[in-house]
């Protein structure tokens, strides 16, 4: 797969503007240092492995967690602790939480009373074409039918953030392509912004005009430029002399090095063929 970036912004220039965020559990970061800028009525798309803190990232802007240094401001305006900026962000986890007992249309009422945007109708036309079992507790569900439903609340809200975590786990073919269109027509129709995080590439290559790669709490590169990012491309090299390795690494498009020993691990932009005859050059 490969990463598209589409830039433009026909609807205005607000955003998001994340600076020097970081997030520790203990000893391990979470989220080092990143910095990154989130234009308005796109899908950016947070890229990482496992464990690379997309979902802390995204907790941060919801603000659910607080950040131990950094800041992300909406519009300019610090998120934390602020209402009125809270109000234009809904955030879909990937295990999200439903009230017990709580069927589909008693979850809409309920996020009805928090969200003065939230449209009741445009949510029953989607349950009614979406989802069955529309009378039964959400409980009895499985992962795939509350991802699905949580993604409608979501569109249905009336905010202007949308934050939805891993939101193609669980969900068939059918769905995650029915799912894209719901989300691409929501940006175009509603002026919607759409921040979603996954692992899998070839989930967001199609969907997002943007992405930001994560790896180890790390921000390997954001791409807002009008420019088409090659494929990221992970090696291990061992080389015979320190003065092979400066050589090589001075022809690579290098975004993350790490050493294990004498082995290199290399994070880089660019195709695989190319890059191996550079190493072998």
């Amino acid at each position: 797969g490969r990463i598209r970036t589409i830039s433009g912004n026909i609807w205005g220039k607000t955003m998001i503007e994340i600076r020097h965020l970081t997030k520790q559990f203990g000893r391990v970061f979470a989220v080092s240092d990143i910095s990154l800028t989130i234009r308005d009525h796109q899908i950016f798309g947070l890229l990482g492995t496992n464990g690379a803190g997309k979902s802390t990232t995204l907790r941060m802007i919801a603000d659910v967690l607080k950040p131990d240094s950094g800041s992300i401001h909406m519009d300019g305006q610090d998120i934390y602790d602020n209402p009125e900026t809270k109000r234009d962000i809904f955030f879909v986890s990937d295990d999200a939480y439903f009230l017990p007992g709580y069927r589909p249309m008693d979850m809409a009422e309920y996020y009805a009373g928090i969200y003065a945007g939230f449209d009741l109708d445009r949510f029953k036309k989607l349950l009614n074409q979406f989802l069955n079992y529309q009378d039964r507790d959400i409980q009895t569900y499985s992962k795939g039918m509350r991802k699905q439903l949580s993604i409608m609340l979501g569109l249905c809200a009336g905010t202007r953030y949308l934050l939805l975590d891993e939101t193609f786990d669980g969900l068939d073919p059918i769905m995650r392509q029915r799912v894209s269109v719901l989300l691409r027509n929501a940006v175009k129709e509603q002026g919607l912004t759409i921040i979603i995080s996954s692992h899998n590439l070839q989930e967001l290559d199609q969907l997002c005009d943007s992405i930001g790669f994560l790896h180890e709490g790390g921000l390997l590169l954001s791409e807002d430029a009008p420019r088409r990012i090659q494929a990221l491309t992970k090696v291990q090299v061992v080389y015979q002399t320190q003065e092979d390795q400066i050589s090589t690494e001075r022809r690579l498009k290098i975004l993350k090095a790490t050493s294990q020993g004498q082995l290199m691990v290399y994070i880089l932009d660019g195709d695989e063929e190319d890059i191996c005859r550079e190493i072998e050059h």
